[in-house]
């Protein structure tokens, strides 16, 4: 390779790196595998020695991939977090161990698994967890106390423990959390997890601690950054004080090594045991034992001269794609399966995997015949990786997704902000659980005691199969399901009854219609007055009223176009249920002021709030801005009351609040 070619290519690699660093660190969306990014990774080291005039200072190769985001706090690691050196194969560890010998008089080697997670920062003050924060980029990571705090294995207190302490550690998804995670996601209609690390990293970032404490996270603590009241000489000695401190998940380790054979043996056990292992596993870290030694060696800019991490290649098979299979999840989305010639994969037969959606499939042009490239993402969720066309038998032809619902034959539409395909029927069996339950819950007719379970009950009964079914339920029936009885069947029947009388923007709400949440129910109901105008309305009349966009109208109109919409329309109606707006405006004293509501209410609910704002023609936001005009606040209000207080908004207590309707 001459100069020019040499230098436009460490050019390329530099700006795909940089791409693929800011999708795995900062968006935990990655497009390529970790083995396709270390590949490339190492090309460009490779053409950097080689050609060292044109390695730039901030090249990925010397720095750590991940920033802060700006989600969070920032924090400024006094121990830099470094990354590791990567190698590939037994030869690269044997000369990594070898470089050690001859550097080092007689180094010992500790030899663990490399958790594929997210690397953190934990810092106890006379042994309180004070602060956690992520890597960034090694100097600057992000602080995520009160995620962390939600981690059952992170211990909140320590015992006996030194002045101060700050420990490193890998948080991680258990396989079977990330299994259960993408399961729902799938239902759900959204995009799945792509592997556990970045369903981990996703999970740590989200701004509600209490989603994060729902995604069954888990740590291993595996370093010692900084310590302040105790003396250790080497790290397998370290590993073990943090377990008498009382972390109860301390990284496995190997009892002290001394030859490369050792070393070798030890990774190829790792390698045998890690498909049994809880968690996912990208490789194995040797690193050298002492403290002393460790400081003999130094650092580079990113990767400590005492580390490596060995990386286990990516098992990958070729199969036939035989069939697509068409699945309706519960929110009506519409997921292709790829139905393929029995695999052995990471220790299970594997036949079948998800082609996500249609843009999928397009890109990697698979088509009924082919023959493809499977894997398990994280060794658990199959993967479809590529075709190979060479293989591709004649008279293939693009597979392309149906404009029908496979199950009801709806027309399916093409979500406006992804790439999901989902059934518009009213009346889909395949979403009968979910419509309905969103039909009965609280902001939408708010049937007391009809929750998912008890629906089910109905749905398996043969009692109903739409919403206007409940309308025509008997208590006798229902006090037939398990664990009803007598009485909670009446008050269930009387709890539907009472629905009737609801609001006509319940019920837009609680139809499910794309693009019409609660707040756009109220406002169609106030615009309208009733069902039969609003169904009447075309695509201008729609348009012309406040906050209704022609994304909304085109939903609107498309859903009232649909037999089965109407269908159901025409049941309720029949009902009884109420097809009038009764809110009424009562004046237009908070005309053009928006209010944002936070901490524990005491005097009133969020919804009596919201409620007596709106008839008095204000607006309630989850958010605030330089835009909000007031802040109401009960107890422990948090955020929302600092960011007021910063931009002068006007803040009122409860009483302040209720003051102002009289």
């Amino acid at each position: 390779m001459d100069e020019t070619t040499a230098k436009q290519r460490i050019a390329e690699l530099k700006q795909l790196l940089e791409r693929y660093n800011e999708e795995y660190y900062v968006q935990d969306a990655p497009t390529v595998t970790d083995y396709e990014y270390d590949m490339l990774m190492r090309e460009l080291e490779t053409l950097e020695g080689e050609y060292p005039q044109f390695a730039a200072a901030d090249s990925p190769t010397r720095h750590v991939g991940g920033t802060a985001s700006r989600t969070f706090e920032k924090v400024s690691h006094a121990v830099q977090m470094m990354s590791l050196q990567d190698v590939f194969s037994y030869a690269e560890m044997d000369a990594f161990v070898q470089r050690c010998q001859e550097e080092l008089e007689h180094p010992a080697f500790s030899v663990e698994p490399k958790i594929d997670g997210l690397s953190v920062s934990l810092e106890y003050t006379n042994g309180i967890f004070t602060r956690g924060s992520t890597r960034g980029d090694g100097f600057v990571g992000e602080d995520v106390t009160a995620n962390l705090m939600t981690i059952p294995n992170i211990p909140k207190q320590l015992k006996d423990a030194p002045a101060f302490l700050e420990v490193r550690g890998e948080v991680y998804m258990p396989r079977k959390s990330f299994a259960a995670l993408v399961e729902q996601q799938e239902l759900d209609g959204e995009t799945p997890a792509k592997n556990p690390r970045n369903a981990a990293a996703g999970s740590l970032r989200q701004k509600n601690a209490a989603v994060t404490a729902k995604r069954s996270l888990d740590i291993w603590i595996f370093n010692i950054q900084q310590i302040d009241g105790a003396s250790l000489e080497t790290h397998i000695a370290s590993l073990e004080y943090l377990k008498k401190l009382g972390f109860p998940t301390v990284i496995p380790h190997s009892k002290p090594l001394h030859t490369a054979e050792e070393v070798r043996a030890e990774i190829a056990a790792i390698g045998d045991a890690k498909l049994h292992y809880a968690y996912d596993t990208d490789g194995v870290v040797v690193i050298v034992d002492s403290f002393a030694q460790r400081e003999e060696m130094g650092a580079t800019s990113k990767v400590p001269k005492w580390a490596a991490a060995f990386k286990f290649p990516p098992e990958e098979k070729e199969t036939t794609l035989r069939e697509i299979l068409l699945s309706v999840g519960r929110t009506g989305v519409i997921t292709p399966v790829a139905i393929f010639d029995p695999v052995q994969l990471a220790g299970t037969e594997v036949s079948r995997a998800t082609l996500h959606n249609q843009d999928f499939i397009t890109e990697r042009d698979i088509r009924l015949g082919d023959t493809i490239v499977v894997r398990k993402a994280g060794e658990i969720i199959p993967e479809i990786l590529s075709v190979d066309f060479d293989k591709r038998p004649e008279g293939t032809v693009p597979y392309t997704l149906p404009d029908a619902c496979p199950v009801c034959g709806a027309p399916v539409v093409r979500d406006e902000d992804g790439a999901a395909l989902r059934c518009t029927g009213a009346e889909c069996p395949a979403q009968l659980l979910r419509n309905l339950t969103h039909f009965a819950s609280r902001d939408a007719m708010d049937i007391d005691g009809c929750g998912p379970a008890v629906i089910q009950q109905l749905i398996d009964s043969g009692l109903i199969s739409n919403a206007a079914d409940l309308y025509s339920l008997h208590a006798a029936d229902v006090a037939k399901l398990d664990r009803m009885g007598e009485k909670s069947a009446e008050n269930l029947i009387r709890a539907i009854e009472n629905s009737k009388a609801n609001d006509l923007s319940r019920l837009l709400y609680g139809l499910g219609i794309r693009q019409v949440g609660a707040k756009a129910g109220k406002t169609l109901a106030a615009a309208f007055g009733s069902m039969d105008a609003l169904m009447e309305a075309g695509l201008e009349e729609l348009t012309e009223v406040p906050d209704v966009g022609e994304i909304t109208a085109l939903s609107l109109l498309d859903w009232f176009a649909q037999p089965q919409s109407q269908h159901l329309i025409r049941r309720l109606k029949e009902a009884g249920v109420n097809f009038q707006s009764t809110r009424q405006q009562q004046d237009d004293r908070f005309a053009g002021k928006t209010f944002v509501l936070t901490g524990a209410l005491s005097l009133f609910t969020r919804e009596e709030a919201t409620e007596r704002i709106e008839l008095c023609g204000g607006k309630v936001s989850g958010s605030v801005s330089k835009k909000t005009s007031y802040v109401v606040v009960g107890e422990n209000a948090g955020s929302k009351l600092k960011k007021a207080n910063d931009l002068g908004i006007p803040v009122l207590s409860e009483a302040e609040f209720l003051e102002m309707f009289n």
